[in-house]
């Protein structure tokens, strides 16, 4: 009593006997301690031990759990049968020598017991009821302490407890913490990814010794593209040469050249067609798109001949973007601002999108093929409905500073995050709901102050955001939300050095056995 370090310590009956477990700091003096039924236990969350401390002004529930990889299982081995609560037998049964023990329950939910007992002697009423008055109060019982029961999930309490003896105190081992009601209060919701690691593979799958980058691509280009099975790198030789490089074989590159393609013009922005990963689109500065055809197996040769040229745009183009569900349909932006919608397969220009007044620093398709967006230098995001009008279909205030921006389609495509600069060229995020542009951002979260456009990547699956500039060590990662906080921060990663682009592999790359998720 008077002091605020909990130890738990592990019992055995041989040496050593006693073994120390963990010690958590709690935040108040502890007046009192007691512990809870096993009974009352959430043992679906590995909840082994629930001790309530009354402080001076509350009582503080403060739950240990067991981490275990499978929280949707019932462990037999943490929760053996407890003793119940019907008694063996009566006061005059003991005295003439009756020693039978308490019957065990199990801890299983759905073997929990259902009978109660009630003491026969009750104040006032003088009912002499000696059997056992079947109710479900012991369902009762356990609901009524859910309360305070501990979380379901298991990366929770645990690290929110680190996070909080960080700055109380030492632990070690599992952590015990205060209820997640309580600590969610002081820390917010937390992403279920923040523990998300990024880890540089081995070198033996890099692709070492490029030599002669191109590493002025515009600040619209990612840099350089990839699809699962090769990369296109623009070179810094005349003629807007690029490399093709296969990513089945890794290793150091041979110091002599390797066979490119000959774009004839300097490389303004290039994707790979996703539904055909042999098929390379490419905008040249000359206000042409070029498409390529790279042969089975790879580059083994120089290539000077495009598959076909589009034509239209008068001047130079900013970004070229594949559609996500149509094959041979591309969306163009140019310096001319305009943004034009290309049939591959006629070779022709099937529609142009007006109303842009400035510089288009981005464009993107929704997931279901059915609107594009784009946002530009004149401070405004546009939503276009292609297939009814080429007129914008609703606009929206965008990031006020003018220096780039990108924006990305998120939560299965009802929102938009954009990523820009603030008038003092704070690097910040934002999300639109995609149908109420006209009414802002619902969140604008800043990140830092950097001369480089953040480039987003989203990853459908977990909802997770990447985001980092050309010449940046640090990539952010969040979990966007559909409700608030709508930002939540999982783990950055950090490389050794800056990188020059950024670019991120279909997700049939991921290692699933690895839980590889990008």
């Amino acid at each position: 009593q008077g002091e605020n370090l909990l130890y738990c310590f592990e019992v055995a009956p041989t040496q050593p006997a006693l073994t120390q477990v963990t010690q958590c700091r709690t935040e108040g003096s502890t007046r009192g301690l007691a512990a809870l039924p096993r009974l009352a236990l959430d043992v679906m969350a590995c909840e082994v031990l629930r001790v309530l401390q009354l402080t001076d002004t509350a009582l503080v529930p403060i739950s240990y759990l067991v981490p275990r990889k499978s929280v949707q299982e019932f462990h037999e081995d943490l929760f053996p049968d407890c003793t119940g609560t019907l008694p063996a037998t009566n006061a005059q049964g003991w005295w003439a020598g009756d020693s039978q023990q308490v019957g065990r329950v199990s801890l299983h939910p759905a073997r929990r017991p259902t009978e109660t007992f009630m003491s026969p002697i009750i104040a006032g009423t003088g009912s002499t009821n000696t059997g056992h008055t079947d109710g479900n109060t012991g369902h009762a019982d356990a609901d009524q302490t859910s309360g305070y029961s501990s979380p379901s999930s298991l990366a929770s309490p645990s690290s929110a407890a680190t996070s909080l003896s960080a700055s109380t105190g030492p632990s070690s081992g599992f952590a015990s913490s205060p209820s997640q009601k309580s600590l969610q209060s002081i820390l917010g919701p937390s992403s279920r990814f923040r523990h998300a690691q990024g880890r540089v593979l081995h070198r033996d799958h890099h692709l070492t010794n490029l030599r002669g980058l191109s590493l002025t691509t515009p600040g619209e280009c990612d840099g350089f593209c990839a699809n699962h099975q090769r990369v296109a790198l623009p070179l810094l030789s005349a003629g807007g040469q690029i490399a093709v490089l296969e990513l089945s074989k890794p290793g150091r590159l041979p110091d002599v050249a390797v066979p490119t393609i000959q774009n004839g013009t300097a490389v303004a922005d290039l994707t790979w067609d996703p539904f055909d990963p042999r098929r390379l689109a490419v905008a040249g500065e000359d206000a042409r798109i070029r498409l390529w055809r790279i042969p089975e197996g790879g580059l083994q040769e120089t290539l000077q001949e495009p598959e076909s040229i589009l034509q239209g745009h008068t001047e130079k183009i900013y970004s070229i973007r594949f559609h996500p569900t149509a094959s041979n349909l591309l969306v163009s932006s140019s310096y001319d601002m305009t943004v034009r919608i290309w049939e591959l397969s006629a070779r022709r220009e099937v529609l142009c999108l007006q109303g842009h007044t400035d510089q288009i620093f981005s464009m993107a398709w929704s997931p279901d093929g059915k609107n594009l967006a784009t946002v530009s230098k004149d401070g405004r995001i546009r939503l276009y409905e292609p297939r009814h009008s080429s007129q914008p279909q609703q606009e929206g205030p965008g990031p006020e500073g003018g220096r780039g921006a990108r924006l990305v389609w998120v939560c299965g495509g009802d929102y938009l995050l954009v990523s820009g600069f603030d008038s003092r060229s704070e690097r910040r995020i934002l999300l639109y709901r995609a149908q109420a542009l006209p009414e802002g951002p619902l969140s604008v979260l800043g990140l830092d102050v950097a001369p480089s456009t953040l480039l987003p990547f989203y990853d459908e699956d977990t909802s997770v955001v990447f985001l980092t500039g050309k010449g940046d060590t640090r990539v952010f990662l969040y979990e966007v939300t559909p409700e608030p906080p709508y930002f939540l921060e999982c783990n950055s990663f950090t490389s050794n050095e800056p990188h020059k682009g950024f670019v991120f592999l279909p997700k049939t790359a991921c290692e699933v056995r690895e839980v590889e998720f990008a």
